[in-house]
């Protein structure tokens, strides 16, 4: 692996010299995705597919990451994605997800960061909404690193 210098979430790294298993699937696989859409941005937290849901925030590379992403995952969540280092506006995002606790009454929140310290951010505004919140609702944060290995899974 070749790392080049900058902050480690744009840090140049090539993983070409990783041995990589072909393990492609015999047959297609399935997208696991049961809704649209699903930028955070763009959502509205109390659409029907998220009352009452088990609900998957993930920052916009874990799924490019993590090779069996829609399975593993998504497979029964309804989602919304976000970029904590690139996207404007997150003081939306707060109210978004404390939405989510409060008006859509989700059963969980599981939140997917990369490893990187600029993600670290989703998983912040995720705790704020829950601060915030009148109600209280099981968050499970997953940090994924750079090769698709999970780092961490714990609940917060």
């Amino acid at each position: 692996m070749s790392e080049f210098g900058g902050c480690p979430g744009s840090r140049a790294m090539d993983f070409r010299k990783s041995e990589v298993k072909d393990e492609a699937p015999t047959t297609k696989v399935q997208s696991q995705l049961r809704q649209w859409p699903i930028q955070l941005h763009l959502i509205s937290p109390v659409a029907p597919y998220y009352q009452g849901a088990d609900v998957l925030l993930t920052a916009d590379c874990v799924a490019y990451a993590l090779g069996g992403f829609h399975n593993d995952y998504l497979k029964g969540k309804s989602i919304a994605i976000a970029c904590p280092k690139l996207d404007e506006g997150q003081e939306v995002y707060v109210e978004k997800i404390k939405s989510w606790f409060e008006d859509a009454k989700i059963n969980t929140l599981t939140v997917l960061i990369m490893q990187v310290p600029c993600c670290r951010g989703l998983l912040q505004l995720a705790k704020q909404a829950l601060e915030n919140s009148k109600r209280k609702v099981p968050v499970k944060a997953v940090v994924v690193g750079l090769q698709g290995e999970i780092l961490s899974e714990d609940w917060i």
